[in-house]
Formats: structure tokens, sequence, C-alpha cells
């Protein structure tokens, strides 16, 4: 899949190590590293859905739209289809397998 960010400052925290052990410490960048090495690898979405250490999920409420992936506890990787416009199944969900790109938003614990 390809991989965007919305800007410089993250994407230099998701793929550069002193960046990221700055912004989240070394535990929680060399997951975020790990995370987006195995986007860039997958066909599509649906191949990370298999992935069990990662249990990829969609989101709901206020981060309708958006994804989530486990990094180390509560933290998780956030991001989003990066398609206009999204594809969806025929019964209205996501359809995983058509998820080429993904827009990565944010490392954050949004539990606490």
């Amino acid at each position: 899949m390809k991989v965007y960010y919305p800007n410089n400052k993250l994407f230099k925290a998701c793929s550069n190590t002193i960046e990221g052990n700055k912004r989240w410490g070394k535990a929680i960048a060399d997951k975020v590293r790990l995370r987006i090495t195995e986007f860039e690898a997958a066909l599509s979405l649906e191949d990370i859905s298999k992935l069990p250490p990662a249990r990829c999920h969609e989101l709901s409420n206020n981060r309708a739209g958006q994804l989530s992936v486990v990094l180390d506890g509560n933290m998780r990787l956030i991001f989003m289809p990066y398609h206009n416009p999204v594809p969806k199944q025929p019964s209205g969900g996501l359809d995983w397998s058509k998820v080429t790109e993904i827009l990565v938003l944010e490392v954050i614990d949004y539990h606490g």
C-alpha cells in the first residue's frame, strides 16, 4: 500500500529513528516503524487485518471513517483510507480489499 502523511513533521517522526524516539520514546517509535513497514508491504488493507498483533479495526463515533492498529498498551496508530471516494462494499461497509492507499493521521492513546 501507499502511505501518506498530512504533514512533514509526522512523516519524519514515523520514518526517522531519531525523530520518532524524541516524539514517542524508543518502544513506541519502533512499533510505529514496524506498522508502517507492514502497511507498505501489504497489497491492501485486507492484508493488515489478517495480522493478529496489529488488531486493525474501524473506529466509530467522533472517529468514524478512521481505523486503528495497536502499537503498545493503549497507544494506537490512527489512519484512514486515502481514496476519493472511499471503497465501499455493496452493504455500505468499508471494502478493505480495495483500500490500497492510507493517510496516517496520528499516534495517540485515545483511551485516556
